[in-house]
């Protein structure tokens, strides 16, 4: 495992760093990140894993005639399992992670972001460089081609700007041409903004990217599921396609050709229940023509970060703002100081219009304006006698 992680401990010390470091994680995440790391461990298998066993502990521990009896357990990965420590050297893994400021988040753990929950085969493990926060779960994926037009990036960049101003966090896979441009995007908005690789943190890809992985770790995330040194392959993209999705209240598709990955993202993203969006491109360009096609056959059609908001249904559960506001809809980001302070008094059982009036301070007839506003933007709704409550 040390020659894949490509960072080798030259020194005794190193050794018992990465041992000390190792010990103060508990029985369950060591066996975690034992099975999650070890060659042939991919998502499905882990999930079948899971299923059967319950928790990766009992998966190592469990005996030869019950491994070999789960589906896609064959007699090398079972030969793995039965001797993953000469596979997986955690000391190792957990030493390089101190040295380079990378966190481990379990699955077992507060910190794990809690939208990839959603998935059937969650990563047990993620390696994360910055920080991800509640207010995460205010979040839109930007993705599109590697190969975007001068048209595609300054789109990108605009509804990454806008959204991340509005305060959403932008979400993409930090691939050169749309995914850049969205992280760039959200940066230069002063927002938040998190990134899921198709390799480890050790080997960043595309290379020129490092300094945007500095950048977005300093506003957000740069996540990912495989080892340090887990080099980038064509089989690993769509795999962290589905944490991008995931972790998204929606997906926005902005230039894609027939076959693109970010076409697999919006199918994903749809599959999880989540809004697919897509900004429409030139119909003569070829770059356009798979977002087009989402368009047509069923995607939300978005020009604007106004669309954008308006368009995302209501959040599962409530989300704290960076200025402390509680949202339950997207769509409340754009709400001014007035129609805020309206909302505010009114609870989601029902009250009556005139305790909105005492309780905002403000004129009968701006509350009563205001109540129509929000009536509109779907954010209350009136009940009988004289009651209103929030959708």
């Amino acid at each position: 495992m040390n020659g894949e992680l490509g960072w080798v401990p030259s020194r005794e010390a190193d050794f018992k760093q990465g041992e000390k470091n190792a010990s103060s994680l508990s029985d369950s995440d060591v066996a975690a990140l034992k099975l999650s790391m070890l060659p042939g461990v991919g998502p499905r298998i882990m999930s079948r894993l899971l299923e059967v066993f319950g928790d990766a502990s009992s998966v190592l521990a469990a005996s030869t005639e019950r491994l070999a009896a789960v589906d896609g357990v064959g007699k090398q990965l079972l030969h793995k399992i039965r001797h993953v420590e000469d596979y997986v050297d955690v000391g190792t893994i957990v030493n390089w992670c101190a040295v380079k400021g990378v966190q481990l988040l379990f699955h077992s753990s507060d910190d794990y972001p809690r939208p990839l929950k959603d998935l059937y085969d969650p990563p047990p493990v993620l390696f994360a460089k910055g920080s991800v926060l509640p207010s995460d779960r205010l979040s839109v994926a930007i993705v599109g081609t590697r190969h975007g037009t001068a048209y595609g990036t300054r789109q990108a960049e605009r509804m990454a700007y806008g959204l991340a101003q509005a305060g959403v966090t932008v979400v993409s896979g930090l691939a050169r041409g749309i995914d850049a441009a969205a992280h760039r995007g959200a940066l230069q908005g002063g927002g938040r903004t998190l990134a899921f690789l198709g390799s480890g943190l050790g080997e960043i890809y595309p290379s020129e990217h490092v300094d945007l992985v500095e950048e977005v770790s300093q506003s957000g995330s740069v996540m990912t599921e495989f080892p340090p040194y887990m080099k980038p392959r064509a089989g690993l993209f769509p795999q962290r396609n589905r944490l991008i999705a995931a972790m998204s209240a929606a997906t926005l598709v902005i230039e894609a050709p027939q076959r693109s990955g970010a076409l697999i993202t919006a199918h994903l993203a749809g599959e999880l229940g989540r809004d697919v969006l897509g900004l429409p491109g030139p119909v003569t360009g070829r770059a356009s023509q798979g977002v087009n096609s989402l368009i047509r056959d069923g995607a939300i059609l978005v020009q604007t970060v106004d669309d954008v908001l308006e368009s995302l249904g209501p959040l599962a559960e409530t989300v704290s703002t960076r200025d402390g506001h509680q949202v339950r809809h997207p769509v409340e980001l754009k709400l001014n100081e007035v129609e805020r302070q309206v909302l505010d008094a009114v609870s989601e059982g029902g009250v009556l219009i005139d305790q909105v009036i005492q309780a905002s301070e403000l004129p009968a007839h701006r509350v009563m304006a205001t109540i129509g506003v929000l009536e509109m933007r779907r954010l209350v709704r009136r009940l009988p006698g004289q009651q209103i409550a929030r959708v």
